[in-house]
């Protein structure tokens, strides 16, 4: 092997290692010597308010009950000062708290940490209370659709101006991969993603994947091109997404570091304004293709992506279908209210410099509710009760809106991460919608 390339093979083989960790920080937990599990005793751990509710707590070590084993232990509202905080030693191993209740929808979270010599191990169980009956707390601006609406038309007179390069050594038998930069926001401001495209001559649907929080590369949605699908795996930031994973790391300690708070006292200068229009401008680019089916478009994510799959579907006619995991930016005011609200928590209480008027209305031109409320296709939705990022309380007041038809798949015990059932059931039920 010649040395430039040995050198692309070490720049890709490091590029994908660092999609590797990246998808670990949302993967299922690794298992651990010592299993803390605690449980609602309702199985399918929702409540009536007003009922009660008892957890169960188990510490095992090997598959049996550890005893004598130091615990603490705290319950209350999720994000929220506890109502209880405790500690024991358990004689058997395990324990029950029970008595306790909500008197409104929502969910009550015990968290347990038990010390092992001298090693903590941490679990957690979340009742909900009537779920289905959270209402979120952030208002709709009056002109919230004139806003958006004049933000797409602006963008939509910057030309696409469109540039791919072939990425000879990602590409597989059955797919092209190249990375994609688009013109987006003002003119000489760029988007850059990872486009794979079936190789097999046709016409195919086409499926944009938009990112979790953070500052990455990318490495594109081969598998599911394979099924003969287009997909197109954006950024968010502008820059390219091929580079050394060091770059990145120093852009997230740098200039992007708590990205979604910049100017956020000012609606037209947020952030997430170039964000979310850059969604709707990698549409343009996906449906410009001359291999799209000129029909089916879908759009999928989870976390900040979940958010972006539904903002995208709700400001983009052209969208059929949507996949949701965990969106963030769910009734972000949900702390002025005195309970949970969603990622990036920007009015919790360890932010309450921005509890100001000006960015509180901002806020609600971005509340992933606000965008719920306009949603016309059908969709998907995964999440657990168990997600200390982005809670449940928020992700339901979204959800909760939603008019159009909708699918939630629900994994009560998992947090901030995912199952493999869950992708597995996500990407088939896209496939089905985007295929009829």
């Amino acid at each position: 092997m010649n040395s430039s390339r040995m050198s692309a093979y070490r720049t890709f083989r490091g590029l994908i290692l660092a999609v590797v960790i990246c998808t670990q920080a949302v993967a299922q937990p690794a298992e651990q010597m010592v299993k803390v599990i605690v449980a609602p005793d309702h199985i399918d751990w929702t409540y009536k308010p007003g009922e009660k509710v008892r957890f169960s707590i188990s510490v095992l070590q090997y598959g049996n009950f550890l005893p004598n084993v130091w615990i603490r232990y705290t319950v209350g509202p999720e994000k929220m000062d506890p109502l209880k905080n405790d500690s024991l030693s358990l004689r058997d191993g395990k324990y029950e708290l029970d008595g306790f209740t909500m008197g409104t929808p929502g969910f009550l979270r015990c968290i347990v940490t038990a010390i092992v010599e001298g090693k903590e191990y941490r679990g957690l169980a979340t009742a909900g209370f009537s779920p289905l009956s959270i209402l979120p707390t952030v208002e709709m601006p009056s002109d919230f659709t004139q806003f958006w609406d004049k933000a797409k038309a602006e963008n939509d007179k910057i030309p696409l101006d469109a540039r791919m390069i072939l990425l000879p050594e990602r590409c597989t038998g059955l797919v092209n991969v190249y990375q994609v930069n688009l013109q987006n926001y003002h003119a000489g401001a760029r988007l850059y993603g990872i486009l794979c495209v079936p190789k097999k001559e046709g016409k195919y649907p086409a499926i944009l994947k938009v990112p979790g929080a953070g500052v990455r590369p990318y490495s594109g949605d081969i598998h599911l091109a394979e099924q003969g699908v287009i997909t197109f795996q954006i950024g968010i930031h502008g820059v390219p997404v091929t580079m050394d994973r060091q770059v990145y790391d120093d852009m997230s300690a740098g200039w992007l570091n708590s990205y979604w708070t910049y100017n956020l006292d000012d609606k037209d200068s947020y952030y997430y304004k170039r964000v979310y229009l850059g969604c709707v401008r990698a549409n343009d680019f996906l449906v410009s293709l001359p291999e799209y089916d000129g029909n089916h478009l879908g759009v999928m994510g989870g976390s900040q992506g979940g958010a972006l799959s539904i903002i995208t579907a709700a400001l983009d006619p052209r969208v059929g279908c949507l996949a949701s995991f965990y969106p963030a930016l769910s009734d972000m005011t949900g702390y002025l209210h005195g309970r949970a609200g969603g990622w990036p928590h920007i009015f919790d209480k360890n932010n309450i410099q921005n509890r100001t008027e000006a960015k509180i209305r901002t806020a609600a031109y971005y509340d992933v509710v606000n965008f719920a409320r306009k949603l016309k296709v059908p969709g998907i939705y995964s999440w657990g009760f168990n997600d200390e990022v982005c809670p449940p309380t928020s992700t339901y007041s979204a959800y909760n809106v939603i008019n159009s038809p909708k699918t939630l798949f629900l994994t009560l015990e998992t947090g901030h991460w995912s199952f493999p059932e869950q992708n597995e059931k996500s990407n088939n039920w896209l496939l089905q919608n985007l295929k009829k």
